[in-house]
């Protein structure tokens, strides 16, 4: 075997194996990158790698504000003289302070002022001297394709920092390599001595290792971007409670019900912080404390989601709206919304969509909702939207997003492009297509407060009519409605004030936006908070922050609560109260978000589709027994308890 160092050169001796551990710089690697496939991501953040000879027994982070931004240093035992002492700012921090021209004992001046207090006189140190010019670097966020190669002479393997790199945030960098070396020794053991078995050994030991790589990248990514916007989302925004808690929690790797098994006391001290802050006075968990905005009141954190049911006829909510409406709000739920209701015929994804253009669809939905009041603490959505090009297609299953078959409508859009290859083409909105759906928009909404509904969500996003004008994937247009971000937000923003103005002073109104559009050339984040703070303006009291559904070339990026990363940038950027949608699907997930002040409710589809009591049922899973339950079904609630308990043990 052979281990290569990055300092020297790529000559190969004469081997069977050649480990290649020469860090994130492999010349080995770089030798052979259409085989490896490298895909290397420099990050924004600077950072310097220092040491202490104060010893840190715990992994200790410290915060300093500066007039030109925020400073962190990573602290954590190194052996038993010495601490790693790791300072990490962002490029326009580090630029306004000089540091790119300072050599390393400037820098290293620098670090000791700032860094004084923490250091209590300690000094800082550098192993590398022998380093001309600044110390700073960026982190360099590695991910290969592929990590051995048989050269035609020797089979080359990548380990560490040379096939996959952790930020430093979580520590686990060096982890990962020893991890590596550890479980590429056992296959190499399990094989014994046999030269033709090391391409299977090697495959066996990437795809084993890949599996942990994943999650302990996917962790540490989680954590480098909290760090790249800890400044101006987190430090300046949040309490020093809750700021302690998101740095917790900033990985997702430890959950509320983590941190309770690390430190239940601490854990519940928090709870009552946060409890007392909502209002109540007895402790509660996170996503059982009341939230208020204008005049209205949640009862907690949980909203039914929008979720098209293709079931109504002619628009009307029927005795199917009322039960499947009416019985999640029972089920405990704070905020039940209908799917989206369109605001004309022309206006529906199906025919089998809701509506509310007519005097009939309004007592439809009076009905739902004053069963919804008598029979809960619930209290009703609805969310107001036009389909544009996706519409006129055929019902869910029976082939979604296809075009009908017979009895087409004509569609609109922002401009006249296809949502597939075989749907109609739209025609492109003029301005008398603008006053008339504007129109239609608030005709709804006047009927929507006819119907004694507690909050209104105008839908601008997943590709449909307002969606269409803000990305630049659909809005091709070359007149005042299309280009730039203004422009694009003209249109929505029309129409946004026009609801807003006859709907009820003294009740919110949501806005659902695609926070990204997974599509190259589409929306990105910062669009949606552009958007956001638009719609803020404007008047609305909070984003629905969802993502995709614009473009079917779309390349989501799936993981653990994958869309609350943009509910929690607009919140926390932006300034306003958010939604967190998408793969949430658990109290512990719920009570995560909200409690890390990631997002103020969070929306559950799937798993209310399946459970219509997930939230009276998530509370008894988590130990929370006096949360009432509908009278009727008071004798059920002890024995689901019980169950539990017995699961339990």
């Amino acid at each position: 075997m052979f281990e290569h160092d990055s300092t020297g050169d790529t000559e190969f001796p004469e081997a069977d194996l050649i480990i290649a551990a020469d860090g994130v710089n492999s010349r080995i690697r770089n030798t052979y990158p259409e085989i490896f496939q490298p895909d290397l991501v420099t990050r924004p953040n600077r950072f310097i790698w220092l040491g202490t000879d104060k010893q840190f027994d715990a992994f200790t982070f410290d915060f300093r504000k500066t007039e030109h931004g925020w400073f962190q240093a990573h602290i954590y035992k190194f052996d038993d003289k010495t601490s790693t002492f790791i300072v990490e700012t962002t490029d326009d921090a580090f630029q306004k302070h000089g540091l790119g021209e300072m050599d390393q004992d400037a820098s290293i001046a620098f670090c000791e002022k700032l860094f004084a207090e923490v250091l209590e006189g300690g000094k800082l140190m550098t192993n590398a001297r022998h380093l001309r010019g600044s110390a700073w670097l960026n982190f360099q966020r590695l991910i290969c394709g592929k990590w051995s190669h048989f050269n035609g002479n020797s089979h080359v393997v990548l380990m560490g920092d040379a096939a996959h790199t952790a930020h430093f945030a979580i520590g686990s960098g060096t982890k990962l390599a020893i991890d590596d070396a550890i479980e590429l020794a056992n296959r190499f053991n399990l094989a014994g001595h046999d030269t033709a078995s090391i391409p299977d050994v090697l495959k066996i030991y990437e795809d084993i290792r890949r599996v942990d790589v994943a999650r302990i990248q996917n962790a540490a990514r989680n954590a480098m971007e909290w760090f790249e916007v800890v400044g101006h989302r987190y430090a300046d925004q949040l309490p020093p409670e809750q700021f302690m808690y998101s740095m917790l929690t900033r990985s997702q790797r430890i959950s509320h019900e983590n941190l309770r098994l690390r430190d239940k006391t601490w854990l519940e001290n928090y709870e009552s912080w946060f409890a007392r802050h909502a209002g109540v006075e007895q402790r509660v968990p996170p996503m059982f404390t009341p939230f208020s905005v204008r005049g209205t009141t949640l009862p907690n954190r949980i909203v039914v989601s929008p979720m098209a049911m293709y079931s109504a006829k002619d628009g009307v909510p029927d005795d199917f709206h009322l039960v499947h409406l009416g019985s999640r709000a029972m089920g405990g739920a704070g905020l039940v919304f209908g799917e989206m209701t369109c605001v004309a015929p022309d206006a529906r994804i199906t025919p089998g969509c809701l509506g509310l253009w007519n005097e009939r669809q309004m007592e439809g939905w009076r009905r739902i909702v004053g069963f919804i009041h008598a029979n809960s603490a619930a209290k009703v959505g609805i969310q107001l939207g036009h389909a544009g090009r996706k519409g006129s297609t055929r019902l869910a299953w029976d082939g979604i997003d296809k075009p009908l078959a017979e009895g087409n409508w004509p569609l609109i859009s922002a401009s006249p492009l296809p949502y597939l290859p075989e749907s109609q083409v739209p025609k492109e909105m003029d301005r008398a297509d603008m006053d008339r759906v504007l129109a239609q928009f608030v005709a709804s909404t006047r009927l929507a407060a006819q119907t004694g509904a507690d909050w209104l969500e105008f839908h601008a996003a997943h590709g449909y009519l307002l969606s269409s004008f803000l990305s630049p994937l659909t809005n091709q247009r070359t007149d005042r409605y299309g280009g730039d971000i203004a422009n694009r937000a003209r249109y929505p923003l029309e129409v946004f004030r026009a609801v807003r103005a006859v709907w009820p002073e003294d009740k919110p109104i949501s806005v659902r936006l695609s926070c990204h559009d997974w599509t190259e050339g589409g929306n990105t984040p910062e669009e949606a908070a552009a958007f956001a703070r638009m719609f803020k303006e404007a008047g609305a009291d909070m984003i629905d922050c969802s993502s995709g559904q614009v473009s079917k070339a779309e390349k989501p990026v799936y993981g653990r609560l994958f869309q609350t990363q943009f509910a929690d940038k607009v919140r926390n950027e932006v300034g306003i109260p958010t939604i967190a949608v998408g793969a949430i699907s658990e109290a512990d997930h719920a009570n995560s978000i909200i409690a890390a002040g990631r997002a103020d409710l969070c929306a559950i589809a799937r798993p209310h589709l399946a459970d219509p009591a997930w939230t009276l049922h998530e509370a008894a899973k988590i130990g929370l027994t006096d949360i009432a339950w509908p009278k009727q079904y008071v004798s059920g609630k002890s024995q689901y308890e019980t169950n539990l308990a017995r699961m339990a043990k």
